[in-house]
């Protein structure tokens, strides 16, 4: 039986009524994400550090006559960070979906031994600890209604290492390995828990063939996966890694 077009639209609300907070929204998979989701329905907290990137998010979101709130949020502050997840959880009363998107890796590529601590240590405040700051903030309600949707952004760097990436493949490990323990601790109480892990991303205007579809993901290709997890589809789904990568040729 086919559809109306108004049909379609309503069947692709699938998160009409939630609220979902995504953080690393100015770019990326993450500006990607906050897009689709606004588009079935949610109302979406954008969370970047960069006000550049939640200006132009923001352009997309009104065109899309979306509800949103942005909020250009460090998430290495853990005072910002629990504030600004207080004030979503204020505003809509609820948070429905966590999307753990922020994260850093491009500076200094280099051998493990040439690498400062001071990078070391960034790189853990912002994919590790940043991530665990807000999970945190916002699991007390969803343990309370019993409802909620964790996805954690990781890596294939987390799967099998890169070289020249040591910290950055460490940081990855400990999101999975986070989401995979939370998982855990939270079913009970019917909440999702589950990492996505993106192999190589046409983010940043580059295209190498690192998979055997001889061509990089796309950022809408990982949200893709990441609003399904986040979707009442994957209710049964959790405690799990989704790579991403396009069957990665080479490691």
């Amino acid at each position: 039986m086919l559809c109306s077009l108004n049909e379609q639209e309503e069947m692709n609300m699938r998160f009409d009524g939630k609220c979902a907070i995504v953080t690393g929204a100015g770019r990326g998979i993450g500006m990607a994400t906050a897009l689709l989701l606004a588009k079935e329905g949610a109302s979406v907290v954008a969370v970047d550090v960069s006000e550049a990137g939640l200006a132009e998010l923001e352009a997309q979101l009104r065109a899309l006559h979306a509800d949103y709130r942005l909020a250009a949020c460090d998430v290495s502050d853990e005072r910002a960070v629990r504030m600004m997840a207080a004030e979503a959880i204020a505003c809509y009363g609820k948070v429905d979906i966590l999307v753990n998107n922020a994260g850093i890796y491009r500076d200094q590529l280099m051998p493990f031994v040439e690498q400062s601590s001071a990078l070391w240590r960034r790189k853990m405040e912002i994919n590790v600890l940043g991530m665990m700051d807000l999970t945190q903030a916002v699991l007390p309600q969803m343990i309370e209604r019993r409802y909620g949707k964790i996805i954690n952004v990781a890596s294939v760097a987390g799967v099998y290492g890169l070289s020249n990436m040591v910290d950055y493949s460490a940081t990855k490990g400990a999101q999975i390995s986070f989401s995979l323990a939370l998982a855990k601790e939270v079913g009970p109480y019917e909440i999702n828990v589950n990492a996505v892990s993106p192999g190589n991303i046409n983010t940043y205007g580059e295209s190498p063939q690192l998979s055997y579809f001889g061509r990089s993901g796309t950022a809408e290709e990982c949200a893709n996966v990441i609003a399904f997890l986040a979707s009442d589809e994957a209710h049964y789904v959790s405690g799990q890694n989704y790579v991403v990568d396009g069957c990665r040729k080479t490691l």
